[in-house]
């Protein structure tokens, strides 16, 4: 007498399985935090010149020409100004990109990054 091939019991369906039997992992929300900003404060000195800060906050924050001139009045009358906020790594390449453009001008012109808060 011929058997007939054994065919394993069909798990239960439901959560966890799918129509085949196999397992299915659930898929569950990762909520990501936003990456910290940082601001780029320019700082005032009594040597670099006005127009420069001007040119240096168009060229290298993108700022229209009144916006920087605004920007460069507050640095030079508040001792400080912020220039943008960007995450850490881009706030901190804008930093040396300040820096860069200050010592091939000859100015002591400097830039920090300070988290927002």
């Amino acid at each position: 007498m011929t058997q007939p091939p054994h065919i394993p019991p069909k798990p239960p369906e439901g959560p966890g399985t799918d129509d085949a039997g196999s397992v299915v992992m659930e898929r569950r929300a990762q909520r990501v935090e936003p990456p910290k900003l940082y601001q780029v404060v320019m700082l005032n000195d009594d040597y670099t010149p006005m127009e420069f800060v001007i040119a240096v906050l168009q060229e290298l924050f993108g700022k229209d020409r009144e916006t920087a001139t605004q920007i460069m009045l507050k640095i030079h009358l508040d001792g400080r100004g912020v220039c943008g906020v960007y995450p850490r790594d881009i706030a901190a390449t804008k930093v040396d990109q300040v820096h860069q453009a200050a010592a091939k001008a000859g100015h002591p012109l400097q830039a920090t990054l300070e988290p927002v808060e």
